[in-house]
């Protein structure tokens, strides 16, 4: 069966992410027609906005003229209190290379590393994005609050996770399940809220998002 929706990401953590996120919610796609970018001959897009929401924008835009297709697309990053809300959009990119996750985190930890625990509040925010081949368009966001932890914790999620503690619980996001971070992720809330357009599309019209 083709794609029928495109993910504009080339990072497979994510697209495994997403998929999860959103199968429960559209029960009606089957997870094999959801796609990463990677599937087809398409040039990375230029990240060049200063908000998760125009870089979230201009991925999405790419993809969905590029194929023809629905894309979806997230930007996010995290926002330290102590930082002025840096790395925020420039969190992948934050050592000067892009996708280096343990050259990022580390990074991050030393310039934090005199900051005291009282503030060391931190935020996931994430903004996600579809457009629809026709030019139509929707973005939704969604934020989860924190701490900068002081050293990695955990094996499990990717970027900024083993370095990062959300409100009202007791081990880092690296710890959690795949489920209990979906549950409660900036972006398990920006793409549910997501979920209603993606299910309003054309192609998917006439049935209904699972509660």
């Amino acid at each position: 069966m083709p794609a029928r929706l495109v993910l504009a990401t080339r990072n497979e953590h994510k697209v495994g992410e997403l998929r999860a996120i959103l199968a429960p919610l559209l029960p009606q796609l089957d997870p094999a027609d959801i796609v990463g970018v990677s599937e087809f001959d398409i040039p990375e897009a230029v990240e060049d906005e200063v908000t998760f929401a125009g870089n979230a924008l201009i991925k999405a835009r790419s993809v969905a003229q590029a194929t023809g297709l629905p894309a979806i697309a997230d930007d996010s990053g995290i926002c330290v209190d102590a930082m002025g809300g840096a790395p925020g959009v420039f969190s992948a990119r934050w050592c000067g290379t892009h996708g280096e996750d343990e050259e990022n985190l580390r990074l991050l930890l030393a310039q934090m590393a005199d900051v005291p625990d009282r503030h060391r509040g931190a935020e996931f925010f994430c903004a996600a994005a579809l457009v629809e081949p026709d030019g139509s368009e929707t973005v939704c966001e969604g934020i989860m609050r924190g701490v900068l932890l002081r050293e990695p914790r955990g094996e499990g999620g990717f970027g900024y996770d083993p370095i990062f503690q959300a409100d009202g619980q007791s081990v880092s996001n690296a710890e959690l399940t795949p489920s209990e971070k979906d549950a409660i992720s900036h972006r398990g809330t920006a793409f549910r809220a997501l979920a209603p357009a993606i299910a309003a599309l054309p192609s998917l019209r006439g049935t209904s998002v699972s509660e």
